[in-house]
C-alpha cells in the first residue's frame, strides 16, 4: 500500500474514532451528573471539543518539528519485546500503556495521539470537579470574566496535555488525585489508581505530592479525626520508605551517601545540559527569586522565541495578573485557617517550584513542565478569592441588618 494512502485511511481511522470517544463521553459525564449535580454537561463537551483543536495543533506541530510523541509510538510498535517488559517507570511506562493499543489493536500513531488527548481531556474533567465541588462561589476577575472557564480554557494546558506522551497521563492523574484526596474515605479507587499512575510517570512528583499532603493533613483545618490522621500520615511515610529506592534513583541518588550535596551536584549538571539547547536560559548566575519568577512567567514578551513564544507570554501575563491577586494581607489571615486541600495544593506548587527551577534552564521545557501543577496555584488563587466575595457578602448582609434595626429602634 502507497505511504500516502496508508496516512489518509490513518486520518480517517482517527476522525471515525472522535464520535466513538464523544458518546462514550456522554455515558461518563451523565453517571458523574447523578453523582454530583455540579457536572455541567454542556461546558463540559464545549471543553472536549476545544481540547480536540489542540490535539490537532499539536499534531500538525509534530508532523514537522522534533516530538517525542513520535519516540512513544515508534518504540512498542517496532520493538521485539514482550508487553510486560516494557512494565516500569518514566519513559517505559508510557510504553507499557501504549503497547496494547498499537500491538494488539492496530491504533496507529494519528489514533494514539487522539487517545491521549482524550485521557488529557478527562484531567480537565477532574480538575472542573475539583474545583465546583470545593468553591461554591462563582468569582468574576477582570470585572467580567468568570475565572473558573478561564482556568479550563488556557491554550498551553491543552496543548501539553494533547499528545501521546507523559504530559496528559499525569495531568489525568495529578487532577484525579487532587479530586480523590478531598474525600479518601469514599475515593479510595480514584486514589490508588491515580498514586500509581504519578508513581509510574514521574516517581519524583509522587515524593512531592506524598509531603505535601502531609503537611495538608496536619496542618490543614479539616474535620479528620486524630486516630485517621496518624493512619493516614503512616500509610504514606510507609510508601515513602518503600519506594525510596526508585524514587532517589530518578536522579541517580539511591547509592548516595550524601544526598544534599549529590543533589546539587546533578542539579548544576542537568541544567548545565539543558542551557544549551536553542531555548536555553543561561540560569547559573540568578538569584532565588529570578528563578521562580523564570519557571512561573517566562517567556514574558521581550524573551518570547517566535510568534507561539508571544502567545504563551499573553497567558503567562494573565498568570501573573492572577497571582499578584494573593499579594494581600488578607491572605495570610486566610491561609491560618484554610483547609488541607487548600494547604496542600500550594505546597505541592511551592514545592515541585523549587525542586524544577534547580534543572530547568530551558525554556521550552519549562513551559511544558509547569502545566503539571499550574492547576494546584490556580486552585488556591480561586479559594481565596471565593473566601473573600463570601467575606464581603457577609460584611454587606451585617449592615444591613444593622441598618435594619436601627431604622426599627428609631420608629420605636
Amino acid at each position: 500500500m502507497e505511504l500516502n494512502t496508508l496516512y489518509i485511511l490513518n486520518v480517517l481511522e482517527c476522525i471515525f474514532l472522535i464520535p466513538f470517544l464523544y458518546e462514550l463521553n456522554q455515558v461518563m459525564l451523565k453517571w458523574f451528573k447523578k453523582k454530583y449535580s455540579i457536572i455541567s454537561e454542556k461546558r463540559l463537551n464545549i471543553l472536549f471539543f476545544y481540547h480536540l483543536l489542540f490535539g490537532l495543533v499539536y499534531y500538525l506541530y509534530a508532523l514537522s518539528n522534533p516530538s517525542d510523541s513520535k519516540r512513544y509510538f515508534r518504540v512498542p510498535s517496532e520493538s521485539n519485546k514482550a508487553w510486560i517488559d516494557f512494565f516500569g517507570t518514566e519513559t517505559t511506562f508510557i510504553d507499557f500503556i501504549s503497547y496494547p493499543f498499537i500491538n494488539f489493536m492496530g491504533f496507529s500513531y494519528e489514533m494514539m495521539m487522539l487517545l491521549f488527548t482524550w485521557i488529557g481531556y478527562w484531567g480537565f474533567v477532574f480538575g472542573f470537579l475539583f474545583f465546583k465541588e470545593n468553591i461554591t462561589e462563582k468569582v468574576k476577575v477582570f470585572k467580567k470574566v468568570d475565572l473558573l472557564t478561564l482556568i479550563l480554557f488556557f491554550p498551553n494546558m491543552h496543548f501539553w496535555s494533547a499528545s501521546l506522551g507523559k504530559g496528559a497521563l499525569i495531568f489525568f492523574g495529578l487532577m484525579l488525585f487532587a479530586f480523590s484526596i478531598t474525600k479518601p474515605a469514599n475515593r479510595k479507587s480514584g486514589l490508588i489508581i491515580s498514586s500509581i499512575l504519578i508513581f509510574a510517570i514521574r516517581p519524583h512528583m509522587f515524593l512531592l505530592l506524598c509531603i505535601a499532603s502531609l503537611y495538608g493533613l496536619y496542618f490543614g483545618k479539616n474535620l479528620i479525626s486524630k486516630r485517621y490522621k496518624i493512619i493516614g500520615g503512616a500509610a504514606i511515610l510507609a510508601g515513602l520508605l518503600l519506594l525510596q529506592n526508585k524514587i532517589l534513583g530518578v536522579v541517580n541518588l539511591n547509592d548516595s551517601n550524601n544526598l544534599i550535596a549529590d543533589f546539587l551536584a546533578f542539579t548544576s549538571q542537568r541544567s548545565q545540559d539543558l542551557s544549551g539547547a536553542t531555548s536555553g536560559v543561561n540560569m547559573a548566575g540568578y538569584s532565588l527569586p529570578e528563578k521562580i519568577f523564570t519557571f512561573w512567567f517566562r517567556p514574558l514578551f521581550l524573551d518570547a522565541p517566535g510568534i507561539l513564544g508571544v502567545l504563551v507570554s499573553i497567558e503567562n501575563f494573565i498568570y501573573l495578573l492572577l497571582f499578584a491577586k494573593i499579594f494581600r494581607f488578607n491572605f495570610f489571615k486566610f491561609w491560618k485557617n484554610a483547609p488541607s486541600h487548600v494547604k496542600s495544593s500550594l505546597m505541592v506548587f511551592i514545592l515541585t517550584s523549587f525542586a524544577m527551577t534547580f534543572v530547568m534552564s530551558n525554556l521550552g521545557i519549562m513551559i511544558r513542565q509547569k502545566t503539571m501543577i499550574m492547576y494546584f496555584m490556580f486552585f488556591v488563587i480561586y479559594y481565596f478569592l471565593a473566601y473573600e466575595k463570601s467575606n464581603d457578602m457577609k460584611l454587606r448582609l451585617e449592615k444591613l441588618n444593622m441598618a435594619a434595626s436601627n431604622k426599627s429602634l428609631i420608629k420605636i
